[in-house]
């Protein structure tokens, strides 16, 4: 299980962009994420007619490092860290290290 999930709501920690909010697109890989409205990079593009794209300078967003961002904790308003708890029933779930409360699955 990983502590950063497709659909959360993160706060980049370090960067460029540090402090800004957004929700995770996707997991790149390990080690990345792509997060709506963070680490956006303008891109030279050529024009493809057959793929009928335009040509220019387009805003692309890029991935960012999973070290650089942490949960938005809702409850407390900050950025969080995450942990595992596995309950009385087996399953294993993330919470927030501040106050031990659930993350909420999206």
């Amino acid at each position: 299980m990983n502590k950063i999930i497709k659909g959360d709501e993160i706060v980049v920690i370090a960067g460029k962009d540090k402090g800004k909010r957004g929700t995770v697109l996707r997991r790149v890989d390990d080690l990345h994420v792509l997060v709506e409205g963070v680490n956006v990079v303008k891109k030279h593009a050529k024009p493809n007619p057959m793929k009928n794209v335009q040509g220019g300078i387009v805003d692309k967003t890029m991935p960012i490092q999973i070290s650089n961002v942490a949960l938005y904790n809702a409850a407390s308003g900050k950025a969080d860290r995450v942990g595992f708890k596995v309950q009385a029933d087996g399953t294993k779930v993330r919470v927030f290290k501040s106050n031990g409360e659930l993350v909420s699955a999206k």
